[in-house]
């Protein structure tokens, strides 16, 4: 197996079709994040960006994605901003991960969100974890009458909701695709406000993020998009969300809504419309990603499976990384694996934000003359 490190921007023509034939070729790999093109977008903005191209007799059998850090720490491409990663491959490919961390001049590969059982990186799984979608293969209706028997109140609740919102603020209308953006500046308005109101890091505070969403909705192609959707009371916008597909899947990325209307439920009634729109559109499959949002239990209709691991070679930076990594995920899935402890914890990070703002706002008002 010989491999060559290259910047995903150097790839010529056949190797990104070679790279698309593989991920068509194998269902596990119909994820957006694995593309070529959310690659080239991320090497635009990021230094670090890198991709071990696998040949094997000449054939190109495979590409591994990557960010190299400082004193070669390395981590999934996008980071925290995806919600899967793992080899482009053909199937059942097997090699050695630390032979391919030494090609990618890597101390440590740390990975949470990688497709779960590749033979590459299975015996370095220390966790499986759940990624709940909504499946439409079977059709919209086939998917309704599930989401119905997961929860019926529930389902209940939000059609009534959908239509007193429709009712009191005026008739809704759903935005599919919308090149529009200012639609997106809005969203990314919302999303923001969303981070800061829940103590969260505002991700849209990056300019390369606001940059790498702006690249990534102007995408068009039958492979691969990014897809802003809107839903409309009257002319107003209340909910929406930004996230990106391949030919069948779209993986949820931004959703966001007006909290002005957030006694309506308006995320949900817009997730409702969001499936019905996708389904017609061809789409088999919406991707919610693994995490504790109770929604999401009762919208999906399947799951999947992504791993949670370490590879490492013997050296003093990955001694220092396990060190830093360790309590860090221990304290993580003991916190997802207790829904009590991950309300707790979401009711933290709220009531820190609403004293963050509380403080902000007291520096922005001026003081009284003294």
């Amino acid at each position: 197996m010989r491999i060559d490190v290259v910047r995903p921007a150097e790839l010529g023509a056949p190797e990104r079709a070679r790279w698309r034939e593989l991920q068509k070729a194998d269902r596990s790999l119909d994820n957006p994040f694995l593309s070529v093109e959310f690659a080239v977008a991320m090497d635009r903005l990021r230094d670090y960006v890198r991709v071990a191209v696998l040949r094997d007799g000449g054939r190109i059998a495979g590409f591994f994605p990557y960010e190299r850090h400082s004193f070669g720490i390395g981590k999934p491409l996008g980071g925290f901003l995806t919600t899967c990663h793992g080899l482009i491959a053909v199937p059942d490919l097997a090699i050695d991960a630390r032979a391919l961390l030494r090609a990618c001049k890597l101390t440590v590969f740390d990975f949470d969100h990688l497709v779960a059982g590749q033979p590459t990186f299975a015996p370095f799984e220390s966790d499986v974890r759940p990624a709940p979608v909504m499946d439409f293969t079977s059709g919209f209706d086939a998917w309704i009458e599930q989401v119905r028997a997961n929860s019926p109140k529930n389902l209940k609740t939000v059609r009534y909701k959908e239509r007193k919102l429709g009712r009191e603020q005026g008739e809704l209308r759903f935005e599919w695709a919308s090149a529009d953006p200012g639609v997106l500046r809005t969203l990314l308005a919302w999303k923001s406000d969303q981070y800061q109101r829940t103590g969260r890091v505002d991700r849209f505070a990056q300019p390369w993020i606001v940059e790498l969403t702006d690249l990534m909705h102007a995408e068009r192609s039958d492979d691969f998009s990014g897809v802003l959707t809107m839903l409309y009371s009257g002319d107003v916008p209340v909910a929406g969300h930004f996230g990106l597909r391949t030919a069948t899947t779209l993986v949820g990325w931004f959703p966001a809504y007006d909290t002005e209307f957030a006694r309506y439920s308006p995320g949900i009634v817009h997730h409702l419309q969001m499936a019905q729109a996708a389904a017609a559109s061809g789409l088999h499959m919406v991707d919610m990603g693994k995490g504790g949002k109770e929604y999401k239990d009762w919208l999906k209709s399947g799951t999947l499976y992504v791993a949670e691991g370490r590879v490492s070679r013997p050296s003093p930076a990955a001694a220092v990384h396990w060190m830093g990594r360790t309590p860090f995920n221990k304290a993580r899935t003991i916190v997802l694996d207790r829904p009590s402890l991950y309300k707790a914890a979401d009711r933290v990070l709220k009531g820190f934000g609403r004293m963050r703002r509380s403080i902000q706002q007291d520096v922005k008002e001026p003081t009284g003359a003294g």
